[in-house]
């Protein structure tokens, strides 16, 4: 797999993203070149800053996502794991970041209601990881919401997360 968007509605539909959305492509783009090249976060950050549209990214997001998750890469694999039914090396790397920043956002972005996190990961996965990755990363992030933002899903008018 490759971070680049799949379909012509990916990209059409990338017109109409809201700033943190774009953010949110952008720091999946970084943390699959950290995940797959190991590329250092502060080459990656150079490098993504001069891509074409990142102006219209949330930039303070991006940063909070791509550094964040690469210098809590490990406290987030030890969330995630007990919620996997296989190991990292069996999740291709477009999952993994995704499964990162659901979990960063989940622990450090209260202002994000925990749905849109979990809306937000599916449609990047949809858009970038294989062809039902996205129901991988539905099912874990499901499972995680509860133990991360227990008073909010709990709160929910929906009720559980959904399966």
């Amino acid at each position: 797999m490759s971070a680049t968007p799949r379909s012509a509605y990916t990209a059409r539909r990338s017109s109409q993203l809201s700033g943190r959305s774009r953010a949110r492509e952008f720091a999946l783009q970084g943390l699959y070149q950290h995940l797959v090249g190991g590329n250092p976060p502060g080459d990656i950050d150079l490098y993504t800053r001069d891509l074409s549209g990142f102006h219209k990214a949330d930039s303070a997001h991006y940063d909070a996502l791509l550094h964040g998750c690469i210098a809590s890469a490990a406290e987030l694999d030890a969330c995630l794991e007990p919620h996997l039914d296989r190991s990292w090396a069996e999740i291709s790397p477009i999952e993994h970041a995704v499964l990162w920043m659901g979990a960063y956002e989940f622990k450090h972005c209260p202002d994000i209601p925990w749905r849109v996190v979990l809306n937000e990961c599916i449609e990047l996965s949809k858009s970038f990881g294989g062809t039902d990755g996205y129901k991988y990363v539905n099912g874990v992030l499901n499972h995680l919401a509860p133990e991360l933002r227990s008073a909010e899903v709990a709160a929910d008018p929906g009720g559980k997360p959904r399966n």
